[in-house]
């Protein structure tokens, strides 16, 4: 995926983002093969399981399940994340990227069936795309293996609806946390008005 036209310097905190979340994931990778797993600790669990804990809502965030789930969610974070960061400031940047985060962890708690845990950025990064797509909903965006470009407010609907589907038509063995994607969507969006609301600007 690629943004026309756009500047792809790195910001602060979405430098130090990266930076956090490959650490963490190496970390993953060492205590895996010594036999102590940080995902038991680190990783956001159902309430009824017993392994829940308060900052699970936190950690969570910073850990992936393997190269291709972090790889992914970097690259959404680092091409949509540093446009944010620029347009707003790295403070308020920041606070929005916890708030998607926890929002989507809540969302997950709330609504998850079953006693897998939920790891990974997705919800904070789908909670981005939605404030991109709000934002800037006529940017053009050039997906993987499709040639011409597409407006962010369809590419970025259609990541949203896709996670929908996951929801209302669930498939056996399907290990992605739709309900965390939806929430940190939602509460993306919502955010975004209400800032937008009072602060408003021309967007382009």
């Amino acid at each position: 995926m690629a943004l026309y036209g756009s500047n792809d310097s790195l910001t602060p905190v979405v430098k130090n983002l990266l930076i956090a979340n490959v650490l963490v994931f190496v970390a993953q990778l060492y205590f895996r093969k010594t036999g102590f797993p940080l995902e038991l600790y680190a990783s956001l669990w159902p309430i009824p399981t017993g392994n829940f804990r308060v900052w699970q809502l936190v950690t969570y965030m910073f850990m992936h399940a393997d190269w291709y789930h972090i790889i992914f969610n970097m690259i959404g974070l680092y091409m949509f994340g540093t446009l944010l960061e620029r347009f707003w400031g790295s403070k308020r940047f920041l606070q929005f990227y916890v708030m998607c985060g926890l929002a989507a962890g809540i969302v997950q708690l709330l609504l998850q069936q079953g006693s897998l845990s939920t790891l990974g950025a997705s919800g904070a990064v789908m909670g981005i795309l939605a404030a991109f797509g709000y934002l800037f909903p006529n940017t053009d965006l050039y997906l993987f293996f499709i040639p011409i470009p597409i407006k962010a407010k369809y590419a970025i609907s259609g990541f949203i609806l896709l996670d929908l589907w996951g929801v209302l038509v669930p498939k056996e063995g399907d290990n992605i946390g739709h309900y965390a994607h939806l929430g940190g969507a939602l509460a993306g969006l919502i955010i975004v008005i209400l800032w937008n609301r009072n602060n408003r600007k021309d967007f382009y």
